[in-house]
């Protein structure tokens, strides 16, 4: 079974851009914002990646580990 979440979460942000977790709520309430997404709607990888122009794989590889 493969592990590979797609879903980014505060922590995620925390860890791929060094800045602190509230920075992370707070990028992806404007991610949310950008794609017109509900509140209780999810992040995906390939939208973080999109929004912010941090390479898909470099995401992927920080939600692996």
């Amino acid at each position: 079974m493969k592990s590979d979440r797609v879903c980014i979460f505060p922590k995620d942000v925390q860890r791929i851009t060094g800045r602190s977790e509230r920075y992370g709520r707070l990028l992806l309430h404007q991610i949310r914002k950008h794609f017109d997404k509900k509140p209780h709607q999810f992040i995906t990888a390939n939208e973080f990646a999109e929004f912010t122009g941090v390479d898909l794989e470099t995401v992927r590889d920080y939600l692996k580990s």
